[in-house]
């Protein structure tokens, strides 16, 4: 399952690698991409890729040249990104919800050649193209705007007759950016021989091939998305199902119900809207043969309340921008609900303690090393933080997590989110995952606040739907069920109700605002 054919000597082609093996499968006239009430075959789309590369060869496109894409999720980000890294040139899909600002650095910092976009984002373009210091092509993907240059014009005229770049093994193909949860962007640099180890989740694990239809609630800009619902996807010979806007529980009913996936991937806070919302009971809901989740911790409540209403388990992972695949995760047959599932095939994972030394004992946290194909390169222009993460083929995940005696791992939080209380060290995440057991919190997030001692307490910030004469029963609630439950160190001193949590732009919470929030407030903890 895991043969290259996009493998052309001692070189790779990463966009060759993901389109050669269906095509070698002999399913060229198999159904590749569905959107909107059309679809696109795995022939049809190798002749748009190719198209769009001999488009960008003739824009004088060179080999390492960035080409940044905000396109929606649809057959243009396919056959842009695709085409981009045949030539050998470097694609960078950008988060759709960018500001100006934001986008204007990441041009900068990236030093793109081209923008390609769709129509509504050149407003954002427009508003800083002046400012830019560098000359940058912009091409439209969708509506054709009298200024720019317009994908399908390019393409109208040119071969769908493309060879693909003969690559090195470690020259970029597609960068992602990573906000992290503070500071500037991060230009995540992924090389073509990553391609060696995308099929071992989806082809070996799951068993997730031609006839299969994959659909993913994030967007492909996001590393999750991207890894799983398109290079996985296409390079195992299923069926990606596209939509182009950011969908509600509603829509993705919608979408379940008139393309019947066989895979779902989505995250926690997507999974509990669709069961809130009524919509998880749904005949169609009950034909999906394999519900993924990664970006958070998945409450153990969650999987229960899912598997009541669908008969169908979550299967909970973990994975980062750096990595694109998962390197943890439950599995056919294997499944235990709180955890992120054990060493996924072709990935190796160490903890390394306190003491710098590798974790051996059962139930010891430890932060989180692996090591497997699709590891980043590096970080643009990044040197000292790339020689901090990336070492000999590891890769710091900056996670904490634990295992038990039977290898399953479980997420104890970020390595500094951990807090030390009273002695013992304590994991917002155990406390969150308790509290979010409670049918009236939607979210929860736990931090840790000085109080006037110096003395480290628990604040937690909880989102609710309960009108504000009732939240002190519901606190009353919450607290009660934590202090029955859990050691009594680590139950929050006080309660914040907020509207919503902090985020990054990819969706990342931001504790570090909401420990903010909590030093200027005036708490007697």
């Amino acid at each position: 399952m895991n043969s290259v054919i996009g493998t052309i000597g001692g070189t790779v082609n990463m966009a060759e690698a993901i389109l050669g093996p269906s095509l070698a499968r002999g399913q060229a006239n198999d159904i590749a991409i569905y959107f909107g009430d059309g679809t696109v075959t795995y022939s049809e789309l190798v002749q748009r890729v190719n198209q769009t590369g001999n488009a960008m060869l003739e824009l004088g496109l060179d080999r390492g040249d960035r080409v940044l894409l905000m396109i929606k999720d649809s057959p243009n980000f396919l056959y842009a990104h695709l085409g981009t890294m045949k030539i050998g040139a470097v694609a960078v899909a950008l988060n759709l919800r960018l500001s100006s600002a934001d986008l204007k650095y990441t041009i900068e910092d990236s030093e793109a050649s081209v923008l390609i976009l769709d129509e509504i984002f050149i407003g954002i373009y427009e508003d800083i193209a002046d400012s830019l210091d560098q000359p940058l092509k912009v091409i439209t993907a969708d509506e054709k705007l009298p200024a720019y240059d317009h994908l399908p014009d390019l393409l109208a005229d040119t071969s769908d007759d493309l060879e693909p770049a003969a690559m090195k093994p470690e020259d970029p193909a597609f960068w992602s950016y990573s906000s992290g949860t503070t500071g500037s962007p991060k230009g995540v640099v992924h090389v073509h021989k990553m391609i060696r180890g995308v099929n071992y989740l989806f082809g070996e694990f799951f068993g997730i091939g031609p006839g299969d239809r994959v659909y993913g609630t994030s967007k492909l800009f996001f590393a999750y998305s991207l890894g799983h619902c398109y290079h996985a996807a296409l390079s195992v010979g299923a069926s990606v199902v596209l939509f182009p806007d950011w969908p509600d529980a509603e829509v993705v009913a919608e979408v379940v119900d008139k393309y019947r996936p066989t895979v779902l991937l989505s995250v926690p806070t997507f999974y509990r809207n669709l069961v809130r919302n009524g919509v998880a009971s749904n005949e169609s809901f009950q034909q999906v043969r394999y519900y993924i989740s990664a970006g958070e911790k998945l409450p153990e409540a969650l999987f229960d309340e899912w598997r009541d209403a669908t008969g169908q388990p979550i299967y909970e992972g973990i994975g980062a921008t750096e990595t694109v695949n998962l390197f943890l995760s439950n599995g056919p047959g294997a499944v235990k609900a709180g955890t992120c599932g054990k060493i996924t095939p072709g990935t190796e994972v160490k903890l390394i303690g306190q003491d710098g030394e590798i974790v051996t004992e059962p139930d010891t946290p430890g932060v989180l090393w692996t090591r497997m194909e699709s590891i980043a390169d590096s970080y643009w222009k990044l040197p000292e933080k790339s020689s901090e993460v990336f070492q000999d083929g590891w890769y710091c995940t900056n996670d904490s997590f634990t295992f038990d005696a039977d290898g399953w791992y479980e997420y104890q939080g970020r390595a500094d989110d951990m807090l030390k209380i009273s002695g013992q060290w304590v994991s917002p995440t155990e406390i969150e995952d308790h509290v979010l057991r409670h049918e009236k919190v939607f979210e929860a997030a736990v931090v840790g606040v000085a109080n006037e001692d110096g003395l480290i307490r628990l604040v937690m910030f909880m989102v609710t739907q309960e009108a504000k004469d009732a939240r002190v029963a519901l606190e009353k609630e919450v607290q009660d069920s934590l202090v029955a439950q859990l050691s009594i160190y680590k139950c929050p001193r006080r309660i914040i109700h907020v509207d919503s949590m902090p985020t990054t732009a990819t969706g990342k919470l931001q504790r570090h605002a909401l420990r903010e929030q909590a030093a200027q407030a005036i708490i007697d903890i």
